[in-house]
């Protein structure tokens, strides 16, 4: 019993080392996601067993980015095309620059949702947007698609905030 508690104990210890912030850059790869948002980069948080959680959407040709949430009503799903493999709903947190990017998906929509599919560096990514009128009325109003173009790093600490203080790429 001993024995099978010294593995468990040295997980437990590395989780903070394995969990991590990484940044999935990614170009538009269809006309309709071109006219709309042209590419994006994803931070997400990276868990313990390689588990990816969306937090932000950064634009790549603008200055702007919006916080999402994991988690929305089932009825966003429900709302997707049939076919679509896609299944983990996010809310747009409308504040900033989240309330154009969902203005600009779902035109007229109360409230707008994103639902994407399992996020992997060197993937390409679907996102559905699907929003939500009076009445709880679910629509489904486009599908952005997505090439995989690169993963990004952070600056070293002591060059942020000064002339090398952008995001930096990594090669892979």
């Amino acid at each position: 019993m001993r024995r099978s508690l010294i593995p468990l104990a040295a997980i437990l210890i590395a989780t903070p080392a394995i969990a991590d912030t990484r940044y999935l850059a990614f170009d538009a790869s269809d006309r309709i996601t071109t006219a709309l948002t042209r590419g994006v980069t994803l931070e997400v948080d990276r868990g313990l067993f390689g588990a990816v959680s969306v937090r932000r959407i950064i634009s790549t040709s603008a200055r702007g980015s919006a916080s999402i949430t994991r988690g929305g009503p089932d009825e966003a799903r429900r709302a997707l095309p049939e076919g679509a493999g896609e299944s983990t709903v996010y809310s747009i947190v409308q504040e900033g620059d989240g309330r154009g990017l969902a203005r600009a998906l779902c035109p007229g929509s109360d409230a707008t949702f994103l639902v994407l599919g399992r996020v992997r560096a060197a993937r390409p990514v679907t996102m559905h947007a699907v929003g939500r009128w009076p009445g709880d009325q679910y629509r489904h109003c486009v599908a952005l698609s997505y090439d995989y173009r690169g993963e990004w790093a952070l600056p070293s600490r002591s060059t942020v905030g000064g002339t090398e203080g952008s995001l930096a790429p990594t090669r892979q």
